[in-house]
């Protein structure tokens, strides 16, 4: 090729010595700029949206009441559509499963979710049902922390050892929960602000001073979120049966999400509940939810909290470009980097931050898995 490339070269500059011999030095400026663009004109790019779609579909599952979520998800919609100039739809789906389905069908584009934020439990039994179609992109942060855990909460505070007392529970080295103080956990307590400063518009979340034995669920009523909520029922139905407390040993009663388990046991339509860490801030008082439960914090009382359980993940379709899940994330991340996207993405999901999934997140689902298998959802 290189000695081609020499004749090629000579031939040309034969070529030019008889042209400027032969012609004026006009025509022969001419000629090289035709040749110049000529070439030019043969030169490609690449397009850097290669495959993808003309309409991405965020999906979303109700973590709070469905149609306060979606306005949220309309906003976020609209950021990704700025930074990815490509319309984008944020969809918030019945449950996790419908999310998961949606995922996985390769039925035509509108029908099709592209990606979704799921629960871990939703990652994996989506992952479980429909083998190879969906692929772990991204998983949340909660003030610096990839766990967060399942709180135990009730309405009857003569379970506690003592009067009960501002903060929450965390983990110890060992494992075991302890009581600390506000401001002291991972997660945003009821009654404070993501930034540490006092929320005086509502109550400070209560604790008991010391933790409360799971027992004292047996012959009560116990308020779950959905079937498919890790922090909401896989864990804490796995951590009764291991107390002691079996099904049948008390009442189940759904709320259908975080907040809604929160206000049955607000409103006593349960003794007992189980959310994520802290959703009684779902159902606070905010500029936006002006009827919310000023009192919830006081009145809705945590007594223990689960084993560390994996965040939220962001699952893709497995056909995604891998340019686009790279200006996605992008996006997402430069986004809940500014006070804008913080304050949204803690009221859509208590997200602070962000992180490309990574084998930290294949070991949660692996965490996951195993006590869905326990649990025997897999059979």
């Amino acid at each position: 090729m290189k000695r081609n490339k020499r004749m090629t070269f000579a031939v040309i500059a034969v070529l030019a010595l008889v042209v400027a011999a032969c012609s004026p030095a006009e025509p022969a400026a001419t000629t090289a700029a035709q040749t110049t663009t000529t070439v030019a004109q043969t030169t490609t790019t690449e397009d850097p949206k290669a495959g993808w779609p003309d309409r991405l579909v965020f999906g979303f599952v109700p973590s709070r009441e469905a149609e306060e979520l979606q306005d949220r998800v309309d906003v976020l919609a609209g950021i990704l559509a700025d930074a990815l100039d490509i319309e984008v739809v944020g969809l918030v789906t019945p449950d996790y499963p419908s999310l998961g389905q949606a995922m996985a069908t390769t039925a035509g584009s509108d029908q099709i979710i592209h990606m979704g934020a799921l629960p871990p439990l939703g990652y994996v039994t989506t992952a479980e049902n429909f083998p190879g179609a969906v692929e772990l992109f991204a998983q949340s942060e909660r003030n610096g922390s990839l766990f967060y855990w399942t709180q135990y909460f009730t309405n009857d505070a003569s379970i506690c050892t003592g009067a009960p007392v501002q903060g929450s529970f965390i983990h110890d080295d060992a494992g075991n929960s302890v009581g600390v103080g506000p401001g002291e956990s991972s997660a945003t307590q009821v009654g404070w602000n993501s930034d540490g400063t006092r929320d005086e518009t509502n109550d400070p979340g209560l604790r008991c001073p010391t933790p409360v034995a799971l027992t004292v669920v047996a012959g009560k009523t116990f308020s779950f979120v959905t079937p498919g909520s890790a922090s909401g029922y896989l864990f804490p139905l796995g951590e009764l049966i291991a107390a002691g407390v079996n099904p049948g040993q008390f009442n189940e009663l759904f709320g259908g999400s975080h907040d809604g388990s929160v206000t049955a046991v607000y409103q006593g339509d349960a003794d007992f509940g189980a959310s994520f860490d802290d959703a009684r801030r779902n159902v606070r008082v905010t500029p936006e939810n002006a009827a919310g439960l000023s009192d919830v914090g006081s009145k809705v009382i945590v007594f223990n909290i689960s084993k560390p359980i994996p965040n939220d993940v962001i699952a893709v379709r497995s056909d995604m470009p891998d340019s686009l899940k790279d200006a996605i994330f992008d996006a997402l991340a430069a986004f809940i980097a500014t006070p804008q996207g913080l304050e949204l993405m803690d009221q859509i999901y208590s997200w602070t931050g962000l992180v490309r999934a990574g084998p930290q997140t294949e070991a949660g689902m692996a965490i996951i898995r195993a006590a869905a298998e326990a649990a025997g959802l897999f059979d």
